[in-house]
């Protein structure tokens, strides 16, 4: 299942490393109301819903650091 609408101004302009920011920041924030979920699972089908595609350690690495959750340096 994808998202095809609606689509907020500018997204399709986005280049993709602004793309796969976009999908870790949402990634982050589920994460933090879902700790259960399988982040790597998650994160490679938004990958694949937006036509995005990353090596297998790429995925891994984000995923993991997805699972720290957010920086508490800010």
């Amino acid at each position: 299942m994808t998202q095809d609408e609606p689509i907020m101004d500018g997204s399709t302009e986005a280049g993709e490393d602004a793309r796969v920011q976009g999908i870790v920041d949402q990634l982050t924030a589920d994460m933090q109301l879902r700790p259960q979920e399988d982040s790597e699972k998650l994160l490679r089908q938004r990958l694949q819903d937006a036509g995005i595609q990353l090596g297998d350690d790429e995925i891994h690495r984000i995923a993991a650091s997805v699972q720290q959750g957010p920086s508490q340096v800010d």
